[in-house]
């Protein structure tokens, strides 16, 4: 008894062992037909041979037509189910229809792709045609299905929750107004009560994972790609699914802010929208990459699992255009016009994108594309190390000529120390970006040569800060020769150096630059103490010495004396008035300055008043002469730098 199966393959049946034999004769029979894929002519001659090495191959013919017919019935029962509409996508494929109807869409496509594997010789022209024009029909329709389930199952960005998931830093520095040079002036341009925030970035966390596609359509995709490839319609397939993909990746992008601006455009943005693009560019590349490449990567993974070319032509389409993207802006920022404060951001975007290189790696990114990142990631480095030697530059020349008010704090004094402090959370990778450059920064540092094997030994980073800081000095040295007064351009360096020793000694900049760098200029700001009573006090105090008095305690010149406390008298309130409106911000230094002077001023005034103030004292108009105890003294000088000029009159109506 000969049988068929459903795809038109022929078995033998029979007793015994005859049967048996028989059996495997017409299976081996039936492997040989299956072969015989060459000419109509050629495939006759061979069955004439076949049949004459045994006569149970006699009736191979009637085989065939049995297949065929069998061939015939499977091919009318599967195109019942997939010509059933011939508009549109067919409601049989549907996901709104039943798991049961979708898998027997799926299987009558099965079964012509089975058929048309298994064809034997002589196919009937007829059924060769309907199976052909059946897959078409299929193809077309599963073609248009799979773009229907991707696109209604794929899965919004919600950036805003996303970003709730990100841990971030946050990095402070103190702005305040002054007078300074416009390559400064934008500095700190977010301003809450004086003090600026720079946003260091969002890092991921290792666990954090979006859906892009709803989960239970992937096998649905995935059961759709595998018979399009199979069919020879891989193209097609990859096609249709890189183009939805890569418009959903475009409006991930546009959700986190990051927008296609030719180059042209960006260098056109003004510094505070475009560093908040910078800012969003940061959080997208992390995202767009250990996120949503990463998405895109174990989804090709899975839905094209039946294919390698198809996967990995899928994915690339995909991540390419997402990439290049993002990589557009970063080139366009790394040729903009370069000033001191982009140069945070242009470090965020150099660390951001240098930390995805191992995840690019990984996913096995198309050569082109992981080159272009690679020359983007170079042009952000030199960015980075030109806007650093712009820094430099507009440090050394910032020329502004108003002295400030009171020996205050410079701002640029301000600026430069906040905005090393944040350098100091990019060491690692300004080390890395400035490791190369010459030495000219070592020129102004060394003394001799033993110094200059101890610079050459630092980490790049700290050698161009202690440059930077020695830069600064010579700056505020300058800056000190604005005022007249002699008294007052040591209080302003004073001020100005204990306001960068602070912020050395109170931040990480302590372990660049070292506990010797803040001995060292905390001893300078001891030498200036001692500069300024020199400067201020030398008059008022060389007005208490003996000398020129005429005589001793007893017998000197009362018109002598007379004259010395008329002039102490003048000398101090003239420092008086002058020196309450100076500003020594910082209270430990401000008040080490008035102990200071009070060691200098009270016991010379004391012993000057214990020697000669009995012969003015018994006298007329006593008062108009000594017209201060000690005790006045060293209340009056409490007054001095705070800020605030107190005139003459108060001080005669303090002391009356």
């Amino acid at each position: 008894m000969t049988t068929t199966t459903a795809t038109g393959s022929v078995t033998s049946g029979g007793g015994g062992e005859g049967g048996g034999a028989d059996d495997r004769v017409m299976a081996t029979a039936q492997q040989i037909v299956n072969s015989l894929n060459t000419t109509k002519n050629v495939r006759e001659d061979m069955l004439l041979i076949l049949s004459s090495f045994d006569n149970r191959l006699s009736n191979i013919s009637d085989l065939i037509k049995t297949v065929s017919s069998s061939q015939s019935s499977v091919l009318d029962a599967a195109e019942k189910i997939i010509l059933r509409s011939d508009s549109g996508i067919s409601s049989t494929v549907s996901c709104d229809e039943s798991p049961k109807e979708t898998r027997d869409y799926l299987s009558a496509v099965d079964e012509i792709l089975d058929l048309l594997d298994n064809l034997s010789v002589e196919p009937d022209p007829e059924v060769l045609d309907r199976a052909e024009t059946a897959v078409q029909v299929a193809m077309s329709r599963l073609e248009d299905e799979f773009r229907h389930i991707l696109m209604r199952n794929t899965v919004p960005l919600d950036a805003q929750s996303l970003y709730g998931s990100i841990r971030r830093v946050s990095l402070s520095f103190t702005a305040n107004e002054g007078e300074i040079d416009e390559d400064f002036a934008s500095f700190g341009e977010v301003e809450t009560e004086s003090v600026c925030f720079h946003e260091r970035g969002a890092s991921l966390g290792d666990d954090l994972c979006v859906d892009l596609i709803n989960s239970e359509a992937v096998m649905e995709l995935k059961e759709i790609a595998d018979r399009m490839i199979r069919s020879g319609y891989e193209k097609e397939c990859v096609q249709v699914y890189s183009s939805v993909r890569r418009e959903a990746l475009d409006e991930c992008l546009a959700s986190l802010g990051v927008e296609k601006l030719s180059i042209e455009e960006v260098q056109k943005i003004e510094w505070k929208s475009l560093d908040e693009k910078m800012k969003k560019w940061v959080q997208a590349v992390k995202i767009g990459v250990r996120l949503l490449l990463s998405g895109e990567r174990r989804l090709c993974d899975v839905i094209f699992n039946g294919s390698d070319s198809a996967r990995e032509v899928c994915f690339n389409e995909i991540a390419k255009g997402c990439l290049m993207q993002l990589l557009n802006f970063a080139e366009a920022v790394s040729i903009v016009r370069r000033s001191s404060e982009k140069l945070f951001r242009i470090l965020d975007m150099y660390d951001a994108l240098s930390n995805v290189f191992p995840d690019l790696e990984a996913m096995a990114m198309d050569r082109f594309v992981y080159g272009e990142a690679k020359g983007v990631l170079d042009g952000l480095g030199g960015a980075a190390r030109g806007t650093f030697v712009e820094f430099e530059n507009a440090v050394k020349s910032e020329t502004s000529r108003k002295p400030m008010l009171g020996g205050e704090i410079h701002p640029l004094t301000r600026y430069v120390m906040n905005y090393v402090k944040l350098l100091v959370d990019y060491g690692d990778t300004l080390n890395f970006l400035l490791e190369n450059d010459d030495d000219d920064e070592l020129n102004g540092l060394q003394n001799d040569d033993g110094e200059r094997l101890q610079l050459e030994s630092m980490a790049p980073i700290t050698r161009r800060l202690l440059a930077l800081l020695s830069t600064l000095e010579s700056n505020l040295e300058e800056k000190s020769r604005l005022y007249d007064d002699g008294a007052m351009q040591y209080i302003f360096l004073m001020n100005n150096i204990l306001y960068m020793v602070q912020k050395v000694k109170d931040s990480e900049l302590i372990k660049i630059l070292g506990d010797q760098w803040v001995r060292k200029h905390r001893g300078q700001i001891r030498q200036y103490a001692t500069a300024y009573l020199r400067a201020a006090w030398s008059k008022a105090l060389s007005c208490l010495k003996d000398e020129g008095i005429g005589g001793s305690s007893n017998n000197a010149s009362k018109v002598a004396l007379k004259e010395r406390f008329k002039s102490f008298n003048a000398c101090f309130e003239e420092i008086y008035r002058i020196q309450t409106g100076w500003k020594v911000p910082d209270p430990q230094l401000r008040e080490e300055l008035r102990i200071s002077i009070s060691e200098k001023v009270l016991p010379a005034y004391r012993s000057f008043m214990g020697r000669f103030g009995s012969q003015l004292e018994s006298g007329r108009h006593a008062g108009k002469y000594i017209k201060y105890t000690l005790d006045d003294l060293e209340n009056y000088l409490v007054d001095l730098f705070e800020g605030t000029p107190l005139v003459l009159h108060h001080l005669r109506r303090k002391s009356s």
